[in-house]
């Protein structure tokens, strides 16, 4: 399945870093969380990604433009007036990367719609790039198809500022909504499956996946759940990306799974 990755939003909570590049490009360590998500999903063969890119758009491009020089031995030879590249070694993984302009001021769900020509016909993957996980994609991808409805989204019990969840017994979506900081509820963590039946549910540019599209969903009795008891984590700001760099530099990130 091809993932597509939400990377265009302001990351106005983390200035401190979005202020210099795109959210979905501060590090952990010394790799973007982004390409931490990316890892986790290839960890599981799903290499074909396609990015929502926005805000500071440039930057996005230019990184996966230098990513293979970057993660190569080369040889430049200067000798015969020409510029001559010989890459010895190459470490870079088996990925297929399509960035897209989705625009500066699109919302989530005018942004999953403008990507619909790179999607195709066929059930996708969609998460946002800034939230790493040790979810079992494979397992999401066959409860997903298990159910036979449009969407499912990943849910779990964090105190977070995130979506609330309604569920019934069977994992049914009964109803979606902003959380309340009263509120003790599983959250939307995003790491979603999606059928193209779900562009339909998306209007213009100015759509928030996360408000009519998904409690249309829940109203129609066409949004799953996924239970998942294990690690999530959102990258809002210094104390979170502090948090998780102690984790990935202790050995102990959860969702690295992969080795090196």
């Amino acid at each position: 399945m091809k993932v597509v990755l939400l990377a265009g939003g302001f990351g106005t909570r983390i200035s401190e870093e979005s202020a210099f590049k795109p959210k979905p490009l501060v590090e952990i360590g010394d790799r973007p969380i982004l390409w931490h998500i990316m890892k986790e999903y290839g960890y599981y063969g799903h290499n074909e990604f396609i990015i929502c890119a926005g805000y500071k758009q440039q930057a996005m491009k230019e990184w996966f433009a230098n990513y293979f020089l970057d993660s190569s031995d080369v040889t430049f030879d200067y000798r015969n007036k020409k510029d001559e590249r010989i890459v010895h070694e190459c470490n870079t993984e088996p990925w297929k990367v399509t960035v897209v302009d989705t625009g500066l001021r699109t919302m989530t769900g005018g942004r999953i719609r403008r990507i619909r020509k790179y999607v195709g016909d066929e059930p996708f993957l969609m998460t946002y790039g800034d939230g790493v996980c040790d979810v079992d994609i494979n397992k999401l991808i066959a409860f997903h198809k298990g159910h036979g409805r449009i969407a499912t989204l990943t849910a779990v019990m964090q105190d977070q500022s995130k979506g609330v969840l309604d569920i019934g017994g069977d994992n049914a979506v009964k109803a979606f909504r902003e959380k309340k900081i009263s509120d003790g509820a599983p959250i939307n963590a995003g790491y979603m499956v999606l059928n193209p039946e779900i562009f339909d549910y998306i209007d213009d540019d100015q759509t928030v996946f996360e408000r009519e599209p998904l409690e249309r969903l829940a109203q129609e009795g066409q949004l799953m759940s996924y239970m998942h008891k294990g690690f999530w984590q959102c990258m809002d700001n210094v104390r979170e990306k502090a948090m998780l760099d102690k984790l990935l530099e202790s050995g102990r990130a959860p969702w690295k799974k992969w080795e090196g």
